[in-house]
């Protein structure tokens, strides 16, 4: 106790020298308790330095990308999406694909009823069979008939020469009975010839004369056959009129017939070409009419990017021109495509609602072209639709 009070007043004895020691102890005290390690001060001041080095280079990056490149950031993934639709109605036998199948070409999409078609073109070629055997017992009686028809007409035509023969012969006999006849008129008043010869010359000149007749009708009666005859031959014609107007209904049928079949190779989907199934819209047991959407394909081998420039840079998208082009769904991966085509006239110039400006109001927006990029990729990583960036130079 003696002691504290001791020390009490050696302290109040000398204020000048607690003044100046009180500062110094609260100063050290600070400094202790707020000052880092002597090693810890640098680490944090290289720190400091690096990341404002990080910062301004990548700053000077953002600006010079920003004054040497353009950049399109609503491009997007396109391609030639096909509708396949069913030229005839019918029930939907069989759905071959779905969604997402990878297709070659000629492969069934679709199967659609067929058993009327089959059996029209069944019909049909029995018609077209039966028209070959038409043409074929046609023939074979055109071939007959020409064969009996000349060796008929041969025939007849030997006997009107023999009934001309006959005729000839009857004829001098006739003659001769007349002269003989003759002579016996002249002789039979001088009493040179009996009355009994005379009978006999009239009767062979009557006989001679009949024989004449005879003949003569004969001879027409051969040249009638012989006209009938070849009238039979004009059978020929119309045996070859009637192969003829075969060939029309055989024409009319095989066009029947090649309809029946297209018919029925419709009702057949196939795939066009080598693709992808988009989306399907039908399924086995529902009724399709002609026109009806059945399902969406697209070659994935032929996607292109589409994009809408501004105006004031479509100088930098000529067609030939090499872009960079980076997909959202593909991070950190970069593409390159070709310029194809520029289109020539701005978007705004196909709106369904134009803007003619009637009331003089004029507000100045940059138009947008329509500008195609083809696509270098591998095992078609481009999906239609997809959001993708553009970056070309601007110097080049």
């Amino acid at each position: 106790m003696d002691q504290r009070v001791s020390r009490l007043e050696r302290q109040s004895d000398d204020p000048e020298t607690d003044l100046r020691t009180a500062p110094d102890k609260e100063t050290k005290a600070a400094s202790e308790a707020f000052s880092p390690p002597g090693r810890a001060r640098p680490w944090r001041l290289y720190g400091a330095i690096l990341a404002a080095l990080i910062v301004l280079g990548s700053g000077g990056w953002w600006l010079w990308q920003q004054f040497t490149h353009v950049f399109v950031t609503d491009a997007r993934v396109v391609a030639d999406i096909v509708a396949v639709s069913s030229r005839v109605p019918g029930w939907v036998t069989a759905v071959q694909v779905i969604a997402g199948d990878s297709v070659r070409k000629g492969d069934i999409l679709v199967r659609i009823d067929d058993r009327e078609s089959r059996l029209l073109v069944q019909e049909l070629d029995a018609q077209l069979a039966g028209i070959a055997r038409r043409r074929e017992e046609i023939e074979a009686r055109i071939v007959l008939t020409d064969r009996q028809t000349d060796s008929r007409i041969t025939a007849k035509q030997a006997a009107v020469r023999a009934a001309k023969a006959a005729l000839a012969a009857t004829t001098a006999q006739r003659d001769l009975a007349r002269q003989d006849n003759d002579r016996a008129e002249k002789l039979a008043p001088s009493g040179a010839i009996t009355r009994a010869r005379l009978d006999q010359t009239r009767a062979a000149l009557e006989t001679a004369k009949q024989q004449v007749f005879s003949a003569q009708a004969d001879l027409e009666n051969t040249r009638a056959a012989l006209t009938e005859a070849e009238a039979a031959r004009e059978e020929l014609k119309v045996l070859q009129r009637q192969l003829a107007e075969l060939v029309p209904e055989e024409q009319r049928l095989r066009a029947q017939r090649e309809r029946a079949a297209l018919d029925l190779e419709d009702r057949t989907i196939v795939m066009p070409f080598d693709g992808v199934v988009d989306q399907t819209f039908v399924d086995a047991g529902e009724y399709i009419t002609p026109g009806q959407r059945l399902l969406m394909v697209h070659d994935p081998e032929l996607v292109r990017v589409e994009a809408n420039v501004k105006e004031t840079e479509i100088r930098f998208f000529q067609p030939g021109k090499i872009v960079t082009i980076t997909v959202d769904a593909l991070p950190g991966r970069r593409f390159e495509g070709t310029v194809t085509r520029v289109g020539q006239a701005a978007t705004s110039e196909f709106a369904l609602l134009p803007n003619p400006n009637p009331s003089g109001n004029f507000t100045k927006i940059t138009q947008r072209l329509p500008v195609r990029i083809a696509v270098r990729q591998d095992g078609g990583e481009f999906k239609p639709g997809m959001m993708v960036e553009l970056e070309a130079r601007a110097g080049d």
